[in-house]
């Protein structure tokens, strides 16, 4: 289920690139058909080539309706093409953040099966230098025996900790967390919860 929504999400953020882009390509061709039509104007004096007539260059230019048009459409691309990008962006970052969080906690496991217990830190498996999409490290825990920290361990809206093995997630877009993800500042973290069952943001958890 995880695999498909990250695959779902890229294709979706894929299609609204390539969208974007066919509108921009198809504006900058109609620019050049109207480049095609300006003017170029009378020779400087004494310099080579034959006088443009007046009607001929009149003929090149560009009219006032062509001009607000391309006007128009520009104000259209940009105020449709901005909010999608940038919710497709987010949405390709959340992907992102899913997957990284869900290959580290494999790699925590299989580190648990190697040596008996999980790492202290995620510097133990050289990810602590892994920084999420908005450029915050990911947030390790370790729960099984564990001894102490357990008002940190990430709570649901009952309270009862998500996760019986280990915490691991990313802040989120804000960068901000706290243990219960029913805090406004934990909606948006990316999650591993269920002990690795759910993968996403804790909103829909």
């Amino acid at each position: 289920m995880v695999l498909l929504s990250l695959s779902l999400w890229a294709d979706v953020a894929s299609f609204l690139e390539e969208m974007i882009a066919l509108s921009m390509k198809e504006l900058w061709a109609l620019f050049q058909r109207l480049l095609c039509r300006w003017p170029r104007g009378r020779p400087k004096p004494g310099g080579a080539g034959p006088v443009v007539p007046a009607r001929e260059m009149s003929g090149r230019g560009f009219t006032l309706i062509e001009i607000l048009l391309v006007t128009l459409i520009i104000g259209i691309l940009a105020s449709m093409s901005a909010p999608m990008f940038g919710r497709a962006l987010e949405r390709a970052r959340i992907a992102k953040a899913i997957g990284d969080v869900d290959a580290i906690g494999m790699d925590l496991i299989a580190f648990e099966l190697t040596e008996g217990r999980f790492p202290a830190s995620l510097e133990e498996i050289d990810r602590d230098h892994l920084l999420d999409p908005w450029g915050n490290p990911y947030e390790y825990l370790p729960i099984r025996g564990s001894s102490g920290g357990k008002g940190k361990f990430r709570k649901d809206r009952f309270l009862v900790p998500i996760n019986s093995d280990f915490d691991l997630y990313s802040m989120g877009p804000d960068g901000k967390s706290a243990s219960p993800l029913t805090a406004s500042m934990s909606r948006d973290d990316i999650i591993r919860a269920n002990d690795g069952g759910y993968v996403g943001v804790a909103e829909f958890y």
